[in-house]
């Protein structure tokens, strides 16, 4: 839709609200294709008796009438002498001979799209005759429901506003269609349309029948049935197009209900059926599948916070300061864990939000380091959404990084800060951690060091997120020191 908005904003002058009517049309214009058997053409003026083809849809029921793509093609003079008869008398306009300017016999046909009292456009109707046989009751049914479509597009009433402002959604003509009077009888069903309502438990007859006294002797829940008879009544009464499922029988079939009312004559509504019931099983094994996901983690999350939580205590209860240190390291490392099973436990899918997880990871290092009093931590950059596997390595190296420079980069009570930088870019993700501490010891070497929160970063970096990091003085020359992090990240 995005480019269809931007060729009419660049090449016409039409305003905002027709932009969007227009872009309404496009949404639901495979419907009047399908039952045209036709392409249509959306046609745009733009002065001089010229006209530019903006948009185009081919039938799914038929032959099109042109292999190649017709948008961006201009027409003036003959050519577009049905289109200007269409838009200065607000009627449909139709050849009454083919045309056979190509190899096929095409019938064209000018419809004028009107909004309120304008009309800005014209939907060219083109029909392929090269196949053309008697037509059967269903094309019959198709063409005049077409014929009812057309005419309310002249007058402005087709497309209406959906409720939930998604536009072309639903069935489509091939998976079901019904044609009811005003009273909301059947008096043409298609046979996916038979085949569907046979799925929901309806094995009498169909024709002449009311649709909503079928729906409710077979719906398991009758509101089911009833809310199908509301939306067959409001769109008798020319509301907005609606959709709802039915369940019966153990299919789920998904109805729309559209008015039909040419010249503002009410004629019934069309109906259009899809059987979703696979698709609505599928939707329901994966909700519970996502659930007992989120419940996993959500019992991970509550089992690290509780280890964490032990460790703390222990800590506490130890004399010796190096075996206490390695309680705390221990703890800190097992609770920046828990933060993303917490994270991913209320999460739609397999993926975090990290910032919000550097953010509180942040907060927490300064609290159990002592150091929020005088060393500032922040973020600047973005990481984005994150993959879970990913996620989990990247904390425990932020943590690891975080806290060395800290705790080895400040003396006691020296003031100071340190940054954690992101920088995302298509398939990477750049990491700076930078202070402005003391700096590294003379002679370090970040690959030959012992410590062991090193260590976990060197394997979590190579192994687990298929990077490289190197820890040096700051670039900039200014005091303090820097770790650069570079990692791959897939969507």
């Amino acid at each position: 839709m995005s480019a269809l908005s931007d060729l009419l904003a660049a090449r016409t002058s039409m305003s905002d609200e027709q932009v969007r009517h227009v872009q309404r049309l496009v949404g639901e214009w495979q419907l009047l294709a399908d039952l045209s058997f036709a392409d249509l053409l959306l046609w745009a003026p733009v002065g001089g008796g010229r006209f530019l083809c903006v948009a185009q849809c081919r039938p799914t029921t038929g032959p099109t009438a042109y292999l190649h793509d017709q948008v961006g093609e201009m027409v003036s003079g003959e050519r577009a002498a049905p289109m200007q008869v269409a838009l200065d008398e607000g009627r449909i306009f139709r050849e009454t001979d083919p045309n056979w300017d190509s190899d096929l016999p095409i019938r064209r046909e000018a419809i004028p799209v009107r909004m309120g009292e304008e009309l800005f456009a014209v939907l060219g109707r083109d029909s392929n005759l090269a196949s053309i046989r008697s037509p059967s009751q269903l094309e019959l049914v198709y063409l005049q429901s077409a014929a009812d479509l057309a005419v309310m597009v002249a007058d402005g009433t087709f497309p209406g506003q959906t409720p939930d402002g998604v536009e072309g959604s639903g069935p489509r003509v091939g998976d079901g269609v019904l044609r009811v009077e005003e009273d909301g009888t059947i008096i043409y069903a298609s046979p996916n349309g038979l085949s569907a309502m046979r799925r929901l438990g309806i094995n009498g007859p169909v024709l002449g029948e009311p649709l909503a006294t079928l729906t409710s002797s077979i719906a398991d829940d009758p509101f089911d049935a009833s809310d199908l008879a509301e939306a067959v009544a409001d769109a008798v009464a020319g509301g907005s197009p609606r959709s709802l499922e039915v369940d019966g029988g153990g299919a789920t079939v998904l109805f729309r209900a559209l008015p039909l009312r040419p010249h503002g004559d009410p004629l019934g509504a069309l109906i259009l059926m899809q059987d979703v019931t696979e698709l609505r099983q599928r939707d329901r094994q994966i909700l519970s599948k996502d659930a007992t996901i989120r419940e996993i983690h959500h019992r991970v999350k509550n089992n690290l916070q509780t280890v964490a939580a032990l460790l703390r205590l222990q800590a506490r209860r130890v004399a010796i300061p190096e075996a206490r240190e390695a309680l705390e390291e221990s703890m800190r490392r097992v609770s920046s864990i828990a933060m993303v099973h917490e994270t991913l436990s209320v999460s739609i899918d397999e993926s975090v939000d990290f910032d919000e997880i550097v953010d509180r990871l942040l907060g927490m290092l300064s609290d159990v380091t002592g150091s929020a009093e005088h060393v500032e931590l922040t973020r600047t950059g973005t990481f984005g959404e994150l993959a879970a596997e990913q996620a989990t390595a990247l904390v425990l190296v932020l943590t690891e990084l975080v806290q060395n420079a800290v705790e080895h980069g400040f003396r006691p009570g020296q003031r100071g800060r340190a940054d954690v930088r992101a920088e995302r870019s298509r398939g990477r993700l750049a990491v700076t951690i930078t202070d402005n501490g003391s700096g590294l010891p003379a002679g370090f070497n970040s690959e030959t060091t012992d410590r062991l929160g090193l260590q976990i970063v060197r394997t979590l970096v190579a192994a687990e997120l298929g990077g490289t990091i190197e820890i040096r003085s700051r670039a900039d020359g200014s005091r303090g020191a820097e770790a650069v992090l570079s990692v791959p990240i897939s969507r």
